[in-house]
């Protein structure tokens, strides 16, 4: 029990210290101490966890087990190096004048919120809490997105309140239909929430009322997770927040809204008996990725274009857990932890290529190898990883996903390897003159913080390799869980 204190006492009480002190000089290396011991709580969780099995704690308010702490322990870790990196990127921002002090003290205050509304998500065991968390996160991650100020900033974190918050009241409509259905089975009190008595008696749940509130459960978190065609606020988001929430966005966020509709289908299958659910999620998941590889080819900005490729990596790990099985869902986790570590990567690397360069736009970004070799083989590595390219761990779990579709689902395989084509055509094809183009402009002597990026691109050549035995135990662990 004292490891989920710990795990979300320290980032909401480094919000509550942030909040007064994140003006000052020593914010940033606060902002890093508090993500450190939350990363440390985390892996103390997360070990207990392994050892000695699930967790249900605190009068039945909080449940962990492999899949969720697997997801707990990833957060924490991208948080912390999210921290790492953003510590030399927003001290340029406030030398270049974009930011104020106010503004960076609201933005370490609710980066920190951020982090503790996203690990409350992922360790509730009450149904109502996770959608309370959902929304909190959206809050703040609106106060996040408009830090700038500038009228596209405002545009975009409002297009992000406005089409998230509808979803998330799809989402609560659908978890009062889930409290509907359970209250006959375990009365009114609060235990018909909870996620560990609703699996209980699953079996007997109401079909009828389960598949109607899974309907609104996958529009309203999938309006978070970004599927198609409620992806509209993400481009927007990432292209005009600051570039570590871009990080966190697509390397955290989007991961927490689609273990809620995971959970969620766990309960539906026991309900329904059929493939309600998992139909619902591979149409959903295989639309998300064509659709965003068509538009890939279409971006200027080089944050929109890798918002893009998250709308298309999140429809594939969506079609991934929507197919079900050892196999699949084994995939779907191993995607869903090379897709953050990577991503995030790639946001580091072009958080500094853009405050160099002074632009986002990618036809005036050219010659990174040149203006800075860290930034421009950081860039160049990175888009090979998100692309599949081996021996990376995007290719392993890319290629277990397209050979059980192949087995299982023979009429999606080619959509999805037409779509993983057009999306490598678009993506290399903007990236290359990027990173190896002419340009004039002279070498940088700063030295960019590259450190966490190269970390994160280590850890996704390692998965690709070679998956340790305790890792792929506890993913198998995991996969079997959630079917």
């Amino acid at each position: 029990m004292i490891e989920i204190l710990f795990v979300l006492g320290v980032p909401l009480a480094g919000a509550a210290l942030l909040a007064a002190l994140g003006h000052r000089g020593i914010a940033p290396a606060v902002n890093v101490a508090v993500s450190l011991a939350t990363f440390l709580a985390a892996a103390a969780l997360t070990t207990r966890v392994v050892t000695e099995g699930p967790l249900l704690v605190l009068d039945r308010q909080f449940f962990v087990d492999p899949f969720n702490v697997f997801l707990v322990a990833l957060t924490a870790f991208v948080g912390f190096t999210t921290a790492i990196f953003s510590r030399p990127y927003m001290r340029i921002e406030e030398e270049h004048k974009r930011l104020s002090a106010p503004r960076l003290r609201l933005y370490h205050s609710m980066f920190q919120l951020f982090n503790f509304t996203m690990l409350l998500a992922l360790l509730t065991n009450n149904m109502g809490i996770l959608w309370v968390a959902m929304e909190a996160a959206t809050l703040t991650t609106v106060l996040l997105v408009s830090l700038y100020r500038t009228p596209a900033s405002l545009e975009a974190a409002w297009k992000y309140f406005i089409l998230c918050g509808v979803g998330i009241a799809q989402a609560l409509f659908g978890t009062i239909l889930l409290y509907f259905a359970a209250e006959k089975l375990l009365g009114a009190g609060g235990g018909a929430l909870l996620w560990t008595e609703l699996n209980a008696v699953k079996a007997q749940l109401e079909p009828t009322v389960l598949s109607l509130a899974f309907v609104f459960l996958l529009v309203g978190y999938g309006t978070k997770v970004g599927l198609v065609p409620l992806h509209n606020w993400l481009p927007d988001a990432h292209a005009e927040g600051p570039t570590p929430v871009s990080a966190v966005l697509s390397g955290l966020l989007l991961n927490v809204a689609l273990y809620a509709v995971i959970r969620s289908k766990v309960l539906v299958d026991g309900a329904v008996q059929t493939s309600f659910a998992k139909e619902l999620m591979m149409g959903f998941g295989l639309l998300s990725v064509v659709v965003a590889a068509f538009l890939l080819s279409r971006q200027k900005d080089i944050k929109r274009l890798f918002a893009y490729s998250s709308i298309e990596h999140m429809g594939i790990i969506t079609f991934a857990f929507g197919m079900g099985g050892p196999i699949a869902n084994f995939a779907g986790l191993l995607h869903m932890t090379v897709h953050s570590l990577t991503k995030s990567a790639i946001f580091f690397t072009v958080g500094h290529a853009t405050q160099k360069t002074g632009t986002q736009a990618m036809d005036d970004i050219r010659g990174l190898i040149k203006i800075s070799p860290l930034v421009g083989w950081g860039l160049a590595i990175g888009s090979l990883a998100i692309l599949g390219m081996p021996p990376f761990g995007v290719f392993a779990s890319e290629f277990l996903i397209l050979t059980t579709a192949m087995k299982e689902q023979p009429w999606a395989a080619p959509f999805l390897l037409g779509a993983l084509g057009l999306a490598f055509a678009a993506v290399f094809s903007k990236v290359q003159p990027m990173v190896f183009g002419e340009t004039t402009a002279k070498r940088l002597p700063v030295r960019p913080a590259m450190v966490p990026v190269f970390v994160h691109l280590a850890l996704v050549l390692m998965l690709g390799l070679w998956i340790p035995p305790f890792l792929a135990a506890w993913y198998r662990e995991a996969a079997r869980l959630i079917g």
